[in-house]
């Protein structure tokens, strides 16, 4: 009797009742059921008992009434709207329906009810994707497969954004199993039943007997790819083309995407392609930038097609690309971005070409006007007058206790020929050598082979000048002093480095020589070639220097300085003939000639042919194998491996690098001499293991992972680990791989790291971090860091050897006068110079055995540098080819890749009018809309043309 009271008696706030409840809750919300009458509004159970219905009519024999009920299903489906964290009512209310309707679907006859149907479990499968994989797939594709192909029942998309999505989840995760042969029953194991519930048992057996059903397969890789590109176009015109593009690469047809795109999509879909390249493994990578080319040439949009064609270095693409565009103006755009690139003028004009070409275009894609530009530049910038020594060293702020003047004068000289040289790079008006009086030439202040890199270094003053640099370097052609003679040979292949012109003056003054006895003239005319027509890739040039390399009579020193010449000019081409004599010499040579310092610039030779290509290096490496010089052989592998990859980013060759840097060579020789106390005899049968190609792998861990912003991070790391742990070759070439890291882009990190490696105890790490420092600073005018090498000159006093590459270092820093860069990449770091990547090797390797090359009589290396040296400005040009000062902002670039709208691509940017010196990691845009640029990246030479519609539009505004 007291039954009907209890309610009253319990508090509705009553603790226990409110957990009952709540595990009540629970307990259907997981069974995806809810109890009628308590949580329902009276829609949703209107809304309940009305799919109900529907689901009962499916049950019925009468078929007529098949068609409007799934219609009805579809139509509350497709209509149910809910919050961005629930899942909509309608599919929840169908939930605990699914197994049975699946059932149901089995008994029915082909027809196009049966179609619809397998659509709407299609949908429903999605509730159902933990326990029963790939189901919305499965129905998907049956639905498909049961009407002819011309016609669907509904397009994907029909279905809403989140049905794509799982769907192009799916069809990934399909492809794959199907691809790789798996089992496709492992990819999601059944739930298992519980021991002591027998209800939880047997449905576990019942979704077990369900999954085996529904994991068989469907449908051919033909109607999975159909299905994807249906998928992407819906995601392509929903703001998702990242998600697109993804898809496509899952199922290996991401080449279709160019006829997806149109023209409000193809700019997102490029940027995001182009951005993943660098995680990319190969050939996918390729894969993505030939996908790009192709949208962007498809409409229209030339200097980004061209961008991308000169980083694959299809010379067929360029040729496409260039004779593309009929306004005159923007195949001038497109040569400047050749020249930038160094690319050969033979790949757009081949030498049997009839085709006229035009005055303005050849300068274009020549750079003979560079060094016109770049001193009106210098006069705009207010730093064309020459800079003294004193003004870089400002000796007065040094904390030297005693005066360096007269400590090692001879070296101390030498270093200001250096620094005189960097410092007014290009401006050809500094008062030590070019402005000299006769005789009174700061040359014979110097010695012997001091006296050779004062006269080179007046190449470096007069650099890309052809004209008037000629006629300064000419006189000393004729000196009687052999040195200065070969100076002169050297300073005319570094003044034409870059530029392109019709008298050929390099090869005419220079090729005489190559054949001279003098050693000092034939060196200097070999290295001047090489540097004058660096990426030029001239068929005179191979059969000029490919016999010194091949004749067994040359000194080892001529034939590896002859092949670093040919790795210089045909840098990134992979030339049969010449990689073929070179590994030729490499087998043919006697074991004494290979162990020589200069065998190392034979293999870089060889390694330069093959910058940036990659898998194309697989035969080469397998042939250096064969080599019998088991030193020269693994030096040769690593340099070409890590040359073919230079900037990918690619991970697995910085890990195998890493492996090369973990053997302990030195501590191996210590065991064996303690375990054997051999004699001899024994100790000649096992000579001291070469361990040089460790130097070689730091790096091109560097060289390797430089191109991309995470893998550069990630990779300082690993050098701080292989500087605290590695062996003494290891560490001393710690610093140059942070330098090559790092050119001309002073981060304070890797500064401060530097700062603390040039104190070190051991003087080959010290002094390789002092030119490491030079080289983050090269053309930065970076004040702390010019602070930091004065505090060095203080501290090395003493030290002649750390004290004259302090000096260089502080003219590095100052190179141009702070407008001139040695960082290998450009166009909004979206190219990579393959020159710049062969100086700045040829460079580092002479620091991989200082004392033996540059602080010995071979210091004319660091003019290797000369190949990576760019002006780093922005000069916008008239169609006329005339300077025009336009308003431009500077900043930070910003990545936007996959970001919504039109975001900021620049942030804390200050306003200038061009001529504007640009840092390595800036950006410029126009400030206005007054001109419209003829290329998308703002940086070098730009040409601008009127916007026809900007005075009409100030005119409204008044």
């Amino acid at each position: 009797m007291s039954a009907p009271t209890l309610p009253i008696q319990v508090p509705a706030d009553d603790p226990k009742r409110k957990q009952d409840q709540k595990e009540t809750d629970d307990k259907t919300k997981a069974n995806g059921e809810v109890k009628e009458g308590e949580d329902l509004s009276d829609e949703d159970l209107q809304l309940k008992n009305e799919l109900e219905m529907l689901i009962e009519r499916l049950k019925e024999p009468n078929t007529e009434l098949y068609r409007p009920a799934l219609e009805t299903l579809r139509t509350l489906i497709r209509t149910s709207t809910s919050s961005m964290t629930s899942v909509p009512k309608p599919l929840k209310f169908l939930h605990p329906h699914y197994p049975e309707l699946q059932t149901l679907y089995e008994t029915w006859s082909p027809t196009e009810d049966k179609s619809l149907f397998a659509d709407i479990l299609s949908v429903l499968a999605m509730t159902y994707s933990d326990t029963q994989p790939r189901g919305t797939l499965r129905y998907r594709l049956l639905s498909a497969s049961l009407l002819p192909s011309s016609q669907h029942i509904s397009e994907p998309g029909l279905w809403g954004h989140e049905y794509v999505r799982h769907l192009a989840a799916e069809l990934g995760e399909e492809y794959r199993v199907r691809d790789l042969g798996e089992e496709e029953g492992e990819e999601a194991e059944p739930v298992k039943p519980t021991e002591g519930d027998e209800k939880d048992k047997e449905d576990g057996e019942q979704q077990e007997q369900k999954q085996k059903v529904d994991l068989e397969p469907v449908g051919t890789i033909d109607d999975l790819c159909a299905l994807a590109m249906q998928c992407a176009k819906f995601l392509l015109h929903h703001n998702a083309e990242p998600d697109a593009v993804d898809l496509l690469e899952e199922l290996e047809i991401v080449h279709k995407i160019v006829d997806l795109v149109d023209d409000n999509t193809y700019g997102r879909v490029c940027q995001y392609m182009i951005a993943c390249v660098n995680l990319l493994a190969p050939p996918d990578d390729v894969a993505f930038l030939r996908t790009a080319h192709a949208i962007y040439a498809k409409h229209m949009k030339l200097p980004e097609a061209m961008t991308i064609a000169i980083r694959l270095g299809d010379q067929e693409l360029v040729k496409e690309d260039f004779h593309a565009p009929r306004n005159p103006s923007m195949q001038r755009q497109l040569a400047f971005l050749l020249a930038r690139a160094q690319v050969p003028k033979e790949w757009v004009f081949p030498e049997d070409s009839e085709e006229e070409i035009s005055e303005d275009l050849l300068d274009c894609l020549s750079n003979t006007r560079l060094s016109q530009h770049f001193r009106e530049f210098g006069k705009e910038l207010g730093v064309s007058d020459p800079k003294s020594l004193e003004d870089i060293y400002k000796s007065h702020l040094e904390n030297t206790k005693t005066t360096t003047a007269n400590v090692d004068s001879a070296r101390a000289n030498l270093a200001s020929t250096f620094v005189n040289a960097f410092v007014n790079a290009g401006f050809g008006n500094d008062k030590l050598m070019v402005e000299a009086d006769e005789g009174n030439s700061w040359i014979y202040k110097n010695k012997d082979h001091g006296m050779m890199s004062a006269a080179a270094s007046l190449g470096l003053s007069l650099l890309w000048d052809t004209d008037v640099g000629l006629s300064h370097v000419d006189k000393y052609t004729y000196s009687a002093e052999e040195h200065i003679k070969a100076g002169a040979l050297l300073a005319t292949g570094i003044l034409n480095t870059g530029v392109r012109t019709e008298a050929d003056a390099a090869m005419a003054l220079l090729a005489e020589y190559v054949e001279n006895k003098s050693v000092s003239l034939k060196t200097s005319a070999i290295i001047g070639l090489g540097l004058a027509y660096s990426g030029s890739q001239r068929e005179d040039l191979q059969a000029l220097l490919l016999p010194l390399i091949a004749d067994e009579s040359v000194s080892m020193e001529i034939a590896s300085l002859a092949a670093l010449s040919l790795g210089f000019v045909f840098v990134g081409s992979g030339n049969g003939e010449v990689s073929s004599t070179i590994l030729q010499t490499l087998m043919e040579r006697e074991p004494k000639q290979l162990d020589e310092k200069w065998a190392r610039y034979m293999a870089l030779g060889l390694a330069l042919l093959y910058v940036g290509l990659q898998d194309a290096t697989d035969a080469i490496i397998v042939a250096l194998q064969a080599i019998e010089h088991e030193a020269i052989s693994k030096q040769a592998q690593i340099l070409v491996d890590m040359c073919a990859y230079a900037g990918t980013g690619n991970v697995l060759k910085v890990q195998t690098l890493l492996h090369h840097c973990d053997e302990h060579i030195v501590k191996k020789e210590k065991e064996e001499k303690k375990d054997e106390e051999s004699s001899e005899e024994t100790k000649e049968e096992q000579p001291q293991k070469d361990d040089t190609f460790q130097a070689f792998a730091v790096l091109g861990i560097a060289l390797v992972a430089m191109g991309e912003e995470i893998g550069s991070e990630m990779s300082l790391r690993q050098l701080n680990h292989l500087m605290q742990y590695g062996e003494p070759i290891i560490r001393k070439c710690v610093p140059l791989a942070l330098g090559l890291l790092s050119a001309s882009n002073p981060q304070l990190p890797i500064l401060d790291t530097l700062s603390k490696y040039s104190h070190d105890n051991d003087l080959q790490v010290a002094l390789n971090a002092i030119f490491a420092m030079g080289l983050v600073g090269a053309g930065t005018n970076n004040a702390r860091l010019a602070q930091m090498l004065r505090q060095l000159a203080g501290y090395y006093y003493k030290e002649p050897d750390c004290l004259f590459i302090v000096r260089i270092s502080q003219g590095l820093v100052s190179m141009g006068k702070g407008t001139i860069t040695i960082n290998p990449f450009f166009h909004d770091r979206q190219i990579m110079s393959r020159t710049a990547v062969a100086g700045l090797l040829a460079t580092l390797l002479a620091f991989t055995d200082a004392k033996s090359f540059v602080l010995d009589k071979y210091h004319w290396m660091l003019y290797f540098l000369t190949p990576a040296m760019y002006p780093r400005f922005l000069i916008t040009l008239n169609e006329q080819l005339e300077s025009i000062p336009v308003t431009v902002r500077v900043g930070q670039a910003v990545d936007v890749v996959g970001q919504a709208g039109k975001p900021r691509t620049i942030s804390g940017f200050q306003t200038h009018s061009t001529p504007v010196r640009l840092g390595t990691t800036e950006r410029a845009e126009l400030a206005t809309e007054e001109f419209i640029p003829f290329t998308n990246v703002l940086e070098n030479f730009v040409i601008l043309q009127k916007n026809p519609g900007w005075e009409k539009e100030d005119k409204m505004e008044l």
